[in-house]
């Protein structure tokens, strides 16, 4: 078993899970369900892992069947940063056939979505303990999804980089190409940014670096350097700020890159291209019974 965190608040997957549902059921419905399953039908339904890894998105799932039909009962067995073994249920529902079955994909690829996410995530913080070092995700995440994912990601024990271009300055190389140079970036960011807003400067070389830190800005983040340049980044940063690894991260190069010292490691493909969960649902046969319209 893993942590459990916090839910998502309703008002932030109603419309992810509502739009899904629209996209799915289409301009009819779900015709097969309408079809083939008499609509007084009742059953019970189990979510169960297919292979083992860290669970995340219950909450959403549950909604999108309850979306259908609020009467469903979704007991949700495995919360969000669970960890699972092949076999174990996640969520049980029970209640009338009909909505359980067209809400069911929905339902799915957003929990074995999320899952995936939670899962890699799971797999880089082990890799690099027993390091201080933190595992950030970025803003590589699929469109209208951000908040659901970057849950995902603090489901599998990694932490969160910024939500978007307005909660943190991060002044990469466009930046500086455009504005004249990182001291004038860094100074304009001070004057226009609010006294919380903390300032990243993004640097590939070490004499990049060398110039950053004499802008003095909060963070840097050392893109796509090898495992000598950032020990020696370490070296010349003596902590006077945060660091940040990005760029050619792996599972198994994590260790490694932790071992130069950085504070942070941040890993975009834990949000773009994290390989889904396999979860799956089934029909207890058991619970079949007929009620009322």
């Amino acid at each position: 078993m893993g942590d459990r965190i916090e839910d998502l608040p309703d008002i932030l997957l109603e419309p992810v899970v509502r739009g899904a549902l629209s996209e799915d059921l289409g301009r009819a419905g779900d015709v097969t369900t309408a079809a083939t399953v008499p609509a007084g039908l009742k059953t019970n339904a189990v979510i169960a892992a297919r292979e083992a890894g860290t669970v995340a998105g219950t909450r959403a799932a549950a909604l999108a069947f309850q979306s259908l039909d609020p009467t469903l009962h979704c007991p949700i067995e495995a919360p969000d940063g669970t960890t699972v073994a092949s076999g174990d249920i996640v969520m049980r529902i029970e209640g009338r056939a009909r909505p359980i079955l067209s809400a069911e994909r929905v339902a799915l690829n957003i929990l074995c979505r999320m899952s995936g996410i939670a899962t890699a995530t799971a797999a880089l913080v082990a890799a690099v303990r027993p390091h201080p070092t933190v595992i950030t995700c970025t803003r590589k995440t699929t469109p209208g999804l951000r908040a659901l994912e970057k849950h995902a990601v603090r489901a599998g024990g990694g932490k969160n980089h910024r939500f978007g271009l307005d909660d943190g300055v991060l002044i990469k190389d466009n930046h500086i190409a455009l504005c004249g140079g990182v001291a004038v970036a860094v100074e304009a960011a001070r004057v226009r940014t609010g006294h919380l807003s903390r300032i990243e400067v993004e640097v590939d070389t070490l004499d990049q670096l060398d110039a950053a830190l004499a802008a003095g800005p909060d963070a840097v983040l050392l893109d796509n350097m090898s495992l000598d340049e950032l020990r020696a980044a370490v070296t010349r940063v003596a902590g006077r700020l945060t660091t940040e690894a990005s760029g050619g991260v792996t599972l198994q190069r994590a260790a490694d890159i932790a071992a130069t010292g950085v504070d942070v490691i941040s890993v975009g493909w834990l949000t773009h291209s994290a390989p889904n969960l396999d979860l799956g649902l089934d029909i207890e046969p058991s619970s079949v019974s007929a009620g009322s319209n």
